[in-house]
């Protein structure tokens, strides 16, 4: 009788496993604005994932159809939106690549220019977004000199040069705790904007609480701890003493 129980439970698990991963006919063979509309819908509702689902289905059962490229663009701008801003450049990639016309390109490249901005919110940990993001902004300046997305792009521009020589201030502040004085040296020398009064551009206010974790960005909170002596990292490395000699 044991037996015959488990195998009945073990039966109507295995079919609950098969009918949750098989699909119905409602699943797939549909027109073009079924799909659409699915897209539509879990947008509103907040429902991205099934959205991306929904336009993987009419991308692979309708590949000519022109509801695609407005597709295409409502999921970048709603992944934008919810601040998934991997996925929302993903969808601008494949708006530019596929569906822009040259007039719809320049506002796609400004979306992603936006994207890429709206992902650095601590400039600090990412200095290959901020360079990315900065050939995007001088690329697009060229490319588009009448746009009337041209002053926007150029205040991001000018914010993340900003953010560079910030970024390299604070490895200069890492080389000298290491001393590595010519590094520190280095990175200080990164000012490729002449026409922006250096002097005047203060580091960036650091919240108490990554403080604590992070440092303000001229040293760490363990700083006390660390003897005044020469790194063991830094053994072999040339001080200005040196230099001079």
């Amino acid at each position: 009788m044991k037996i015959q129980t488990h195998f009945i439970l073990a039966t109507i698990s295995v079919f609950i496993f098969l009918s949750g991963c098989s699909k119905t006919p409602e699943d797939y063979n549909k027109p073009a604005v079924y799909w659409y509309a699915k897209i539509i819908e879990s947008v509103s509702n907040g429902s991205l994932e099934k959205a991306d689902n929904y336009y993987s289905s009419l991308q692979g059962e309708h590949i000519g159809s022109p509801l695609l490229p407005d597709a295409t663009m409502i999921l970048a701008i709603a992944h934008m939106h919810y601040e998934e801003y991997l996925l929302s450049e993903h969808f601008l990639n494949e708006y530019i690549k596929r569906y822009a016309n040259p007039n719809e390109r320049e506002f796609a490249e400004f979306l992603k220019i936006k994207a890429k901005y709206m992902a650095l919110p601590l400039p600090r940990r990412d200095q290959v977004l901020i360079d990315e993001s900065i050939e995007e902004c001088e690329k697009f300046k060229l490319n588009y000199p009448n746009s009337m997305y041209y002053n926007i792009v150029d205040t991001i521009l000018t914010r993340l040069y900003m953010a560079q020589v910030i970024l390299n201030e604070s490895i200069a502040d890492l080389y000298e705790r290491l001393d590595k004085p010519k590094g520190a040296k280095y990175y200080r020398a990164l000012k490729p904007q002449p026409w922006i009064i250096w002097s005047e551009i203060d580091r960036e206010n650091t919240p108490w609480y990554r403080v604590w974790f992070e440092g303000d960005g001229t040293s760490s909170w363990y700083e006390f701890l660390i003897p005044d002596t020469r790194s063991v990292v830094s053994r072999n490395s040339i001080s200005d003493d040196n230099d001079t000699k």
